[in-house]
This record gives structure tokens, C-alpha cells and sequence, in this order.
């Protein structure tokens, strides 16, 4: 299925469409095919992680992207690459979860030894908070919205980007759509996202909306 960048009747105050942000995970690499916690390790795709990557660019069939940005790690570089776009511009805050301690660990182990842990309650040892990715994924969301005179807006002289693709992580890219939404960041648990999917963050009535999700 191929998915329409048309415009959204929303409009900034000059009359210019507001953005889209398009999501895109990376495919699948070893760690996240076995459940493993998978944050700054940079690590390659598998060959079914490529294959994702290639299928996934069907569903930016015809999209014109103002900007195409990636997370500086591997996986995510490549994933944009494979789906169509070979130079993305790389953003260094775009990094999955610093998972500190739990790095590599499997995470029905860490559930086993802990049954009542959840990562959006009790963040991770010797790593990042939840608030540090949120901070993060703020700066993204500010990025995308600059010039659109949005809440989240924070260079009205810029003038507002049509769509953007950011190719990154799943923990990040779900704070993210939380924060696209206005939500607590720890409202990510709710939006489930597989590798290698695609989504789009948009707008009803200038209210910041999903317009596609897991695709």
C-alpha cells in the first residue's frame, strides 16, 4: 500500500499546510529479533531487517520529503538507505534509550527477575530517565513544528516543512508520537510499533492527531 503525502486542510496562521511526521523503525537486527535490549549498541541489520527496509519504501510511494533524518546508529542509517533515501541527515539526538545496565539483556529475563518492572515506570538502571529521552524527543517535535506557530514551536521565523521522515528507534519513535500528541511521555506504552514500520503523525483541526500507525 502506497500512502498519499497530500496535504492536510490544517493550516499555519500564514496559510502554509502544517507538517507531517512520517516514523519509520528500523528493521530487524539479532538483539531486537530475540527480545534482547538494543540501545547504543550499534548493531547491523540482519538479512530479513534488509528485506524490511526495502518493503517498508512502499509505503512512502509517491511522498515528497522535505527533510529525511536518521539516528546516528547503524541500523537506523541503513534502514534509511535500503527504503530509498541515501543520504539522510544524520541527528545525533536521535539515538534509541540509553538502557544502561539492561544493554543486552533479554528483556523477558529482566521481567522474570523483576515480574512487576516496567520500563515507562521504573526507567533503567545506570542509563537514561524517561525524562531524558522526552527532552529528546521534544527537540524533534520542535524541529518538525518550527514556523507553524504551534505550542511546540519554538523559531516562528522558519518557515514550516510539508514532510519530514525521521528513520530511528522504537522506545524513542514512541515518545516521540507521545509528545507529537501533547501526551506524558510515558503514554509511548500505548503505541505498539514492529520493525521496520511506518507511521505518520499529523493533525485534526490543528490537533495534533495519528494519521498512520504500525503500517
Amino acid at each position: 500500500m502506497s500512502l498519499s503525502g497530500a496535504a492536510s486542510p490544517d493550516l499555519t496562521p500564514a496559510g502554509t499546510p502544517l507538517p507531517l511526521l512520517w516514523l519509520m523503525r528500523h528493521g530487524e537486527t539479532e538483539w531486537s529479533r530475540d527480545g534482547n535490549y538494543t540501545g547504543l549498541t550499534d548493531l547491523p541489520l540482519t538479512a530479513s531487517g534488509e528485506e524490511q527496509a526495502v518493503d517498508a519504501a512502499r509505503h512512502l510511494g509517491g511522498i515528497t520529503f522535505d527533510t529525511v533524518l536518521s539516528s546516528p546508529l547503524q541500523r537506523a542509517v541503513r534502514t534509511a538507505q535500503l527504503a530509498g533515501f541515501p543520504d539522510p541527515e544524520i541527528l545525533p539526538h536521535a539515538h534509541e534509550w540509553d538502557y544502561g545496565d539492561n544493554e543486552g539483556r533479554n528483556s523477558a529475563l529482566v521481567r522474570a527477575e523483576n515480574p512487576g518492572y516496567l520500563i515507562w515506570n521504573d526507567g533503567v538502571p545506570n542509563g537514561e530517565t524517561l525524562a531524558q529521552v522526552a527532552e529528546r524527543a521534544d527537540r524533534v517535535v520542535s524541529t518538525v513544528q518550527a514556523g507553524c506557530g504551534t505550542p511546540a514551536d519554538q523559531d516562528p521565523s522558519a518557515y514550516p516543512a510539508r514532510n519530514v521522515l525521521l528513520v530511528a528507534h522504537g522506545h524513542f519513535l514512541r515518545v516521540v508520537a507521545a509528545r507529537w500528541l501533547e501526551m506524558d511521555p510515558g503514554q509511548g506504552r500505548r503505541f505498539v510499533l514492529g520493525t521496520a514500520a511506518v507511521c505518520a503523525l499529523g493533525w485534526d483541526k490543528r490537533t495534533p492527531a495519528i494519521v498512520h500507525w504500525n503500517l
